[in-house]
This record gives structure tokens, sequence and C-alpha cells, in this order.
């Protein structure tokens, strides 16, 4: 940094006299530091419009003085040795002191695993965690460096804040072909939470109810949360969501709206067939109800075509459709897309305005031009070849982590970027013993809305009524327990990411998971 900010004087002594000691304050008081570098005589001159003579005459003297150093007689710099220790801080009045100021938050915003960085872990195996090792970052450069070079000026003034007309263009499409997403308008975001909040902070407020899945998205509770919404969890099955169950809230409750993952659920990686889709859709219609459908990992599907979204068959549009780039690109790219009627696409633009008035369209040009030569959709073609091929290597774990003798039950999912497996030891005391081995693992209390302390004003329903026709699915409850041999019974269960690491380095993380699952049933057996 060249630029110092500094408060000279203002008495009757030289002016190279009270540069000195704004020079000596500014040290005192940390502003510089040991060893840092002071601007040079002639850009100091230049930022202060005086004479460059001044400047080396107070920097002579602060040298004398042993503040400062001319380093090999290139540059300045504040001294190692300071005539007093550098960490000391002026005051106002030598000795006088001030209470802390006291923070008062209006919002309660509970800690969470998804805002911590799993660059500490050696293993990790985030559930919705890309390999960022697999992004063309050679090829993305390019267009970024294009994007700079030729970029739409007129996209660089306020405005658009619906996202860059090029992309929103080459998404529209995308949408449409992949999707078949045709009769909503759309708006970029910064990633779908940006969106999540947008939407609760817009349609809900304080009292109103949402309806979410009993097992699910943390995150987006708290963007409802935000709100002052209260949250109605709506029981799971085999088969996903339960309708009969959502009708009966929908009847006690008077709710505003629905959140689902119906593609691969959040967290059990379910798909919701297209007869349970429709039964959802009429309840919605019935009660005048949202629903915000997050396909949140669409491109991720291999056993066969991935039904289409809700959002592609609206005719009433109520449907809100969200999508993220950030499984395809990595998470940093924040950018995500959110389609819906166009009444509500202005009013989220309008709203989004308040709090920032230009997205970031340099990244945004930058994708555009990379859909739009292809190169997008060639490497979610690679990289879904690539995870597939370690779905079927973690299927390959599991049968002989079960042939070692873990007891686990698991299903194979269409699609998506995680397992849902369950174990017959406590998987919160797994994923804290292996933390301090350097593996990070997700265990099913994290996604449960009932032990979530979400809000003291929530409402939760007690999962208790068997209003589903199929209540069979262990994998979605502690009560009930599959027993796949006399001697235990597997009630607990681990989200356990297959996408975001090698094989090799899965293989070999997933290994000290099984021999510490090992550990933990022969000392349950014990007991």
């Amino acid at each position: 940094m060249k630029q110092l900010t500094l408060d000279i004087p203002l008495d009757k002594s030289p002016y190279y006299q009270r540069l000195s000691q704004a020079l000596i304050n500014s040290i005192k008081s940390s502003q510089v530091i040991a060893g840092e570098r002071l601007p040079s005589a002639r850009a100091l001159a230049e930022q202060l419009q005086v004479n460059r003579h001044t400047i080396m005459r107070s920097y002579n003297e602060l040298i004398a003085q042993g503040w400062i150093e001319n380093a090999e007689r290139r540059y300045y710099k504040v001294s190692q040795h300071l005539p007093i220790d550098s960490s000391h801080r002026i005051k106002n009045n030598e000795g006088e002191t001030h209470p802390a100021f006291k923070w008062h938050f209006q919002k309660d915003f509970q800690d969470s695993n998804f805002i911590k960085s799993g660059a500490a872990y050696e293993y990790n195996f985030a559930g919705g965690k890309p390999d960022t090792t697999l992004f063309p970052f050679d090829e993305y450069r390019s267009h970024i460096n294009d994007a700079l070079k030729r970029p739409c000026i007129d996209s660089l003034n306020y405005g658009e804040n619906s996202g860059h007309p090029a992309l929103l263009q080459q998404a529209q499409v995308y949408l449409r072909r992949t999707r078949s997403i045709r009769e909503k308008s759309l708006m970029i975001t910064n990633g779908s939470q940006e969106a999540l909040y947008l939407i609760a902070n817009l349609l809900l407020t304080t009292g109103d109810n949402i309806a979410i899945e009993s097992l699910g998205y943390p995150p987006a509770w708290q963007a409802f949360k935000s709100a002052g919404a209260s949250l109605i969890t709506i029981e799971q099955d085999s088969q996903g969501l339960c309708p009969e169950h959502l009708e009966k809230m929908a009847e006690q409750h008077a709710l505003k709206g629905i959140y689902l993952t119906p593609l691969h659920q959040y967290p059990t990686t379910v798909t919701l067939n297209a007869s349970r889709r429709l039964a959802i859709y009429k309840i919605a219609l019935k009660h005048q109800l949202f629903i915000i459908e997050d396909d949140y990992d669409h491109e991720y599907h291999y056993k066969c075509q991935p039904i289409s979204p809700m959002a592609a068959d609206d005719p009433a549009q109520l449907v809100i459709y969200l999508s993220s780039f950030s499984k395809i690109m990595f998470p940093a790219a924040r950018m995500g897309m959110l389609a819906a009627p166009d009444e509500l696409i202005q009013a989220l633009v309008n709203f989004r305005t308040t709090i920032n008035h230009k997205p970031a369209l340099f990244q945004q040009d930058a994708l555009a031009r990379w859909m739009k030569s292809g190169g997008f959709e060639r490497h979610v073609r690679r990289s879904t070849k690539a995870y597939q091929q370690r779905l079927e290597n973690a299927h390959q774990q599991l049968q002989i982590a079960r042939d070692k003798g873990v007891l686990l039950t698991y299903k194979i999912p269409d699609g998506g970027m995680a397992l849902w497996i369950g174990l017959a030891v406590d998987t919160e005391q797994l994923a804290k013993q292996l933390a301090t081995q350097g593996i990070y693992l997700q265990h099913q209390k994290e996604f449960m809305a009932n032990v979530c302390s979400l809000s003291d004003s929530s409402v939760y329903s007690n999962a208790s009524s068997n209003a589903c026709s199929d209540t069979s699915y262990p994998e979605l409850t502690n009560n009930n327990a599959i027993t796949p041999n006399d001697d235990c019974a597997v009630k607990y269960h681990i989200r356990l990411g297959f996408a975001g690491q090698s094989i090799e380095q899965f293989n070999i993380g997933f290994s000290k998971i099984i021999k510490l699952v090992l550990h933990l049933q022969l000392a349950y057996s014990a007991k």
C-alpha cells in the first residue's frame, strides 16, 4: 500500500515537525506496524501537496530518533525496534477507560456446519461438495479474460439487477432444454441461499406458517425464520414427503407455502414420484400455497432421465424454482437461478435493490460466454461421468464394509452427490470422533427439524399420526429400527458425500470411518 492517511497537528510549529509527529502517532497507534513500508518521499509529497524535501527532512528526523529505517537505501520502513511498544494505543485522556458497547441482536441465528470451511479436514464427506479439481480453470479463465477485454459497457452502470442479460438468455435456453421450464421469468442470484432469503422476506412475515420436510435443509429454515415464519414439519416415508400429512397440516395451520427438494430429497436422496408431486400440487392449489422447489443438483442423475421439475408443469403459476451453479462449478462461484412468474420476479428484483444495487456482472458475463461456447455442458458431461463412477465405487466400499461386519442399510439413489446410510452406532458421536482424525461427516441430527434449535415460536408435527399409506421407511426416523441380523438394530444415519473426493481419497477416508464404526459396534455390544 502506497497510501497512508495522516492526522497532521494544526499548531504553529514547522510543517516537517508536525509531519514527524503525525508519523510517530501513526506508529504508536499501530496504523503502520514494525517492518511495514512507508510511502516514498515522492508519493507522500504528492499526497500531501508539499515539497519532497520537506518529507525527506521529516523522514531523516525519524531515522535519527529510531522510529524508521532507510532499508537498503531504497525505501523507508518502520523500525523493528521502536523507542516505545508499537502496540501502545493513544488515548484522548491518559488512563481514561470506557465500558464496552453492548450489542443487542433482534434476530438469533444459530451456528451451523454449513458456514464452516471443509479445508481443515483431510477427508471431506460433505454431501453436496463438488470436486473442484475437475473444474476446467484454464478454459474458464479465457472467458473471464474475454469478459474483461470486451465488456458490455452498458452493463457496467447501475441497473440490470436481475442479472447480466447474456447470462439470463443462456440460462433461459438451458432451463427450457434441460428442465422443460418455459413460462417463467428468471433472475440470477448470489447462490440459492440469497434466493431463499429474498423469497422468505418478501412472501412471509411474523405469524405465517410454512411447511418443510421433517428431514431437510437447515439454511433454508433459517431464511424462513429470518422473516418470522413458523415451521410446520411434514412426515416422510420411503417415497418422500407424504401428501396426506401435508393436507392435514394445511387444514390445521393455515399454511402460506411449502419448501421441497423433490428430485434428490435433502438429505435422504429420495426422488419424489410423479403421483405424489401431482397430489402435492393439488393441495397447494386448493389451499392457495406457493411451492418453493429447490432443485440443487439436477444435473447429476445417473440411472435414467430425471423427472421434470414441478415448475415445468405449473398451470396456476404457484411454483418458485431454484437451482444453483455451485454444484457444477464450485461454491465460491456464488451464482444461482430463480425462475418464477414475472410479477414475483420484478418484486424480488426491487427488494434485492434495497440491499444490493448491482450484482457482480463480470463473473456472470464470463459464465454466459462459457455456456455459449459449449464448455459448460462439456464440463457437466465430464463431471457426471466421474460422479457416477464414484457412486459405483462407494457402493462397492459399502459392500466391503458389510462383509467386514458393519451393520448398515442404504439404497442406491437415482442421482445426486451423496448416500443416506443407516448405521447401528450413534452417528453424532461418530462424527465428533472422526473430526479429531481430520474427517468431516454429516450426521442425521443436523437435518432433523425437531431437534434443530430454530425458533421458540416454531411449530413442529410430532410425526406420530401415520398419515402416509407407506410408513415402512426406517431410514427416516430413530423410532423405527431395521434389523439386518439378530444382534443389533440399525437406527442412526449419516449423509455420505461421494462426489467431492477422488476415488482413492474416498477409499482411504472411508476405511478410517469403517474402522471406527466397527470399534463402536463392539463397544455397544459389550454394554
